[in-house]
């Protein structure tokens, strides 16, 4: 591996070259505008070089805040080469969205109390209150509307209405149920007929990271189908429900929920506000019903279809994702890193792959079937220092870090070879390689 000092040094470049002034872009070309959890894992590496820009990069997402609590994943940036990124969205189809600036309709896990919370950790302690004071009426009315909008039933369980919410987007929990159950006729047909690599020619992402590296052909038509469907209905959650091709409680995004709340908790505390009775009601739900998410059979935790509440048994990176919960017990923690530990499944020579190897769906370079990512290397690393594991902890900062000293900034990387796929020169790569040599 490449001196430490060196790879700090190469990590600054790579956030100093995707600078925007107000926020930084996930990678140049083919990631332009500013992304929600992009953002968030950026402001926490941004915070060791610069303090006040780590706190531009969060105040500048809050910017795109719709009236009603929602954070959107996207907000796009305003020159006319990029109208028909803000013309697929449509934003102003929603009274809710921002009046000057065009964004998606659709949110991301919710990372931004982290980002608060680790911003936070670097001041002196009137700074920290000061900060968590700005960010709290824009945190706040984010957990609220997760809750009164996501949770209908009142189960403690946020449900997502499309698979770019995730993050993850084409894991198997959400590829399952994208490719074999609600696949729209007109893509089916197009499938039929052999058409699939004609429209494959007119991707505007393969112009930049090879084909075999991103989603199939049929995943991007299925995905962009379902934003079509969200427009249709203004974003409305009431409206989409009801005749949604995906309504998921997905167990990274409402893992990575509990966390956030945790961190609404002690934010509130230190800046001496209660917390409204109905969104600490929801809290406690939350944590519990995580816990409904465990399949004994298989000992770990599987995402949930919304309508069924039936378990969607496909194994992948998010079965981790309750260690960084901290919420479960610690038995069941014990379950997850066994499958950490397990060279047939996510003990790969580069981990943590995000679908394990014994998948039918594994794919060693393709997109969220496969590779490993820095972000959720980062998470995990959280987790198992939680629940005592100092040693996995160890052993995965300095396998992540090998992985970036070999083969750049990637976007993700081969979890056989440690070898760099998708987007060059990745934000939050730089950003977390920085947090990770920091801490």
């Amino acid at each position: 591996m490449q001196d430490k000092k060196q790879l700090l040094t190469a990590a600054k470049t790579v956030l100093k070259g995707n600078d925007r002034g107000n926020y930084t872009m996930p990678a140049p070309d083919l990631y332009p505008h500013q992304w929600l959890w992009d953002s968030c894992f950026t402001a926490i590496g941004l915070r060791h070089l610069d303090i006040d820009r780590a706190k531009l990069e969060i105040t500048s997402l809050l910017a795109g805040q719709w009236h009603n609590g929602m954070l959107p994943n996207i907000i796009f940036r305003s020159e006319n080469r990029y109208a028909a990124d803000r013309n697929a969205w449509n934003s102003r189809v929603n009274p809710e969205s921002p009046d000057h600036l065009s964004t998606s309709g659709i949110t991301q896990p919710p990372m931004l109390a982290e980002a608060i919370v680790q911003i936070g950790s670097k001041l002196k302690a009137s700074e920290r209150r000061s900060w968590y004071k700005t960010t709290w009426p824009a945190l706040l009315a984010y957990h609220q509307w997760l809750y009164e909008d996501r949770d209908p039933h009142d189960e403690g369980l946020v449900l997502l209405v499309h698979p770019w919410e995730a993050g993850l987007d084409n894991t198997p929990p959400w590829t399952t149920e994208l490719r074999e159950h609600l696949l729209p006729g007109w893509i089916r047909l197009l499938k039929s007929l052999g058409l699939l690599g004609l429209v494959g020619l007119f991707r505007r992402d393969t112009q930049h990271v090879p084909i075999d590296e991103r989603y199939t052909t049929i995943e991007v038509l299925a995905l962009f189908d379902g934003q079509r469907r969200l427009r249709r209905k203004a974003y409305v959650t009431d409206k989409i429900i009801p005749h949604a091709l995906f309504s998921i409680e997905d167990l990274t995004f409402n893992s990575i929920l509990v966390r956030a709340n945790e961190h609404v908790i002690a934010i509130a505390k230190d800046i001496r506000v209660e917390l409204p009775d109905e969104l600490v009601a929801h809290i406690r739900k939350t944590r519990r019903s995580l816990e409904e998410l465990w399949d004994p059979y298989a000992g770990q935790y599987f995402s949930r279809d919304f309508v069924t509440h039936n378990l969607i048994k496909e194994p992948s990176i998010a079965a981790f994702m309750p260690l960084y919960a901290g919420s479960v017990s610690k038995e069941r923690a014990r379950q997850i890193v066994a499958l950490l530990e397990n060279d047939h499944l996510f003990g790969t020579a580069y981990p943590v792959p995000s679908v394990p190897l014994n998948s039918k769906w594994f794919d060693a370079k393709r997109y969220w079937q496969g590779p490993t990512w820095v972000n959720t290397n980062w998470l995990i690393i959280d987790g198992l220092k939680r629940y005592g594991y100092d040693d996995h902890a160890a052993a995965l900062t300095e396998m992540t870090l090998e992985m970036v000293s070999q083969s750049g900034f990637a976007e993700y990387f081969n979890p056989l070879t440690g070898a760099a796929a998708g987007a060059n020169n990745f934000s939050w790569t730089a950003a977390l390689t920085i947090d990770l040599l920091k801490t």
